[in-house]
Order: structure tokens, then sequence, then C-alpha cells
């Protein structure tokens, strides 16, 4: 670490982030979007234009004005954030600032915000150091924690029993939540995109350092994959060879809880013919034809009965044994009804 006060390690910032009053992020908004630090807000130094254009003058003009034009600009924009996003902050304001590297923005907004007076400190390494280290934690944290999987068809209620046990107190690692995916060829959420793998991994990071060793943590049967996102592997490793619990449900209930979960798909039926097309490789166009008639028909109880009993609950059989290995001795949680209180009682079960 540097022997300048003002620039703060990784590991001694990730050790105690709640010491800082911020977390400031001043790199560009495409930056920022993709993966930030939890709890950061951005406050570019330089726009995603502006980068841009300084990067093209210093390819075809000179590195001089390159830097001229470029430090012209991160003299703009921290003076407008001093006059906006700081202009109510206290003389004890302690903010931690970070750039990609912890390099001239970062050390340009740090300088000026410690003239005037403010107790700022700069990331060193910036936001690669602070990646290095989530994934060397995902390597780890993992194996520090003991994993109850709940398994189950699909529509048997998962996700809802995940709710219920962290509204009971229970750790709880929602996969899908963090994903903004429920796992499945339907499963993309209407007008909610899934964030980039880097930012998955620091959500799934942040949770897992959050958690205590000492008591189970809850997480559902997921694939490799969640949507278009990885499960980072020493997770999933750990979550396959663990205690699982089966969660059973009747098929009339499994079909209302679906209806309820994908109800924006029976006013997009165009977009539901589209994903229905992507099985067509495993079930044939016959069979697919037959599932699209079903929705043309707005027979939705019959089309959902349909794809638990012919996709499915076969392609969960198929695979649950093999992935989850401790699947066959799963300790069975069987509810009557899809009632919010039969899950509710279901968790609190479990919880104790």
């Amino acid at each position: 670490m540097s022997d300048d006060r003002s620039i703060v390690s990784v590991g001694t910032a990730l050790a105690d982030l709640g010491r800082f009053d911020s977390i400031i992020d001043v790199r560009s908004e495409s930056e920022y979007a993709e993966d930030h630090v939890p709890g950061a807000v951005n406050c570019p130094v330089l726009s995603d234009a502006e980068r841009a254009e300084v990067g093209t003058m210093d390819r075809q003009q000179s590195s001089f004005e390159a830097r001229r034009r470029g430090a012209a600009y991160v003299s703009r924009n921290i003076a407008r954030h001093l006059e906006e996003s700081f202009a109510d902050k206290p003389r004890s304001w302690k903010p931690l600032v970070y750039c990609w590297r912890g390099g001239n923005r970062s050390g340009a907004m740090t300088h000026v915000l410690g003239r005037v007076g403010w107790q700022a400190r700069q990331l060193e390494g910036g936001y690669r150091a602070f990646r290095r280290a989530v994934l060397e934690e995902l390597e780890r944290l993992p194996e520090r924690h003991t994993f109850l999987v709940v398994c189950g068809t699909t529509g048997s209620g998962k996700s809802r029993l995940l709710q219920q046990l962290a509204a009971a107190g229970a750790q709880v690692l929602d996969l899908e939540s963090l994903a903004q995916h429920r796992g499945s060829v339907l499963g993309s959420l209407p007008a909610q995109p899934q964030p980039s793998q880097k930012n998955f991994e620091t959500r799934i990071w942040q949770a897992l350092r959050g958690y205590d060793s000492a008591r189970p943590v809850f997480v559902e049967s997921e694939s490799r994959k969640v949507g278009e996102l990885r499960v980072p592997d020493r997770l999933l490793q750990t979550m396959r060879a663990s205690e699982c619990i089966r969660l059973e449900l009747p098929l009339a209930a499994r079909v209302r809880l679906l209806r309820d979960d994908y109800v924006h798909f029976e006013s997009d039926v165009a977009t539901l013919h589209d994903r229905l097309d992507c099985l067509a490789a495993l079930h044939g166009r016959e069979r697919v034809a037959e599932w699209k008639g079903l929705v043309d028909e707005r027979k939705w109880d019959s089309l959902v009965e349909r794809l638990l009993v012919e996709h499915y609950d076969p392609a969960y059989l198929r695979s649950i044994g093999r992935n989850f290995v401790r699947s066959a001795q799963a300790r069975a949680v069987i509810l009557a009804t899809d009632a919010p209180s039969a899950f509710s009682e279901a968790a609190r079960a479990l919880a104790r």
C-alpha cells in the first residue's frame, strides 16, 4: 500500500465499508452500469462521450492535447459535483473514491475533496482491485457456509418458499432474484433486463459475505445458468453437494401458481410463441405447434399443464439426481395448497 494516507488498500476498505459515509464511483456511466462497489453512487469525472473524445484525440493528435482536454472536462465535472451532489455534505464527511484502477480520475476527485477539508480516501487499485477481491472471495466464501437446497418440480413454489423463509428470519440466497430471471426458457422478467455477469457475481459476493456461517443458508436447486448468467463454479459445486429439501405441491396448484407468475405472457402471445419455438429442437415442431394452438385458443390451464407434464417435469427428473447428489435423501415438505399461509407455515417450521 502507498504511504499516502489518503490511499486505502482494497483489503482494508472491504473489511469495513460501513466506516465510509459515501462510496463514490467516478467512472463513466457505462462502466458504473456494468458493475460497481455495492452502495456506490456514480459521479463521473469523465462521461462516456468525453472519454471517447479524449481517447480519439490521444490516438489521432497527441497525448498532451488529450490530457489538456481531459483535464478541462474533469475540472468542470468535479466543480459540478461539488455544487450539486456534495453541496450538503458536512465537514466530517468521509467518502471513499475509486475509478477503474485507482489512477488519475479518482486521484483528481480525492485531491479536491481533501483540499475542501473532507476526509476523502482513494481506493488503491480502483474497481479492478475490487473485482479481483470479489473473484478471490467467491472461491472461498461458499465453503464457509452450510447450504440447504430447496428442490422441487417447476411450479412447486420454491421461490415463494424462499421469500417466506427470508421473512421468517432465515438466511436466503435467492439466485433468481439476484439474476432478475426465473431460470427457465420462459423466465425473463418483463421490462427488467438481467444485470451483467460481473454485477451478478458482485451481488452474490455481497450476500455471502454478510451471512453468519453458524446458520444455514437456504438456496434453490438452480442450473449452471440462470437465464444468461452463470452461477460461480465454487458456489455451484458446494450447492450440488449439499443437503436437499424437496418441496411438493399438487399439479392443479402448480398450474395456478405458474399462471400467476407468468401472467404477462397471456397478453403477449407473440413473445410466448417465440419462446415456445425454442423448445422445437427438444420436442419437435408438431408438439410445439400443439402448444401454440392452446395459446391461440387461450386455453391457459391446459397449456401450463401440458408444458409441465411433457417438458418441465421430465427435464427436472433427468437432471436433479445427476446434479444434486443428496436429492434422493431429501426431506419432503408437502403442501396441500398454494395458499400463502401454507408457504409461510412451512417456512416457519424450516426456519426453526
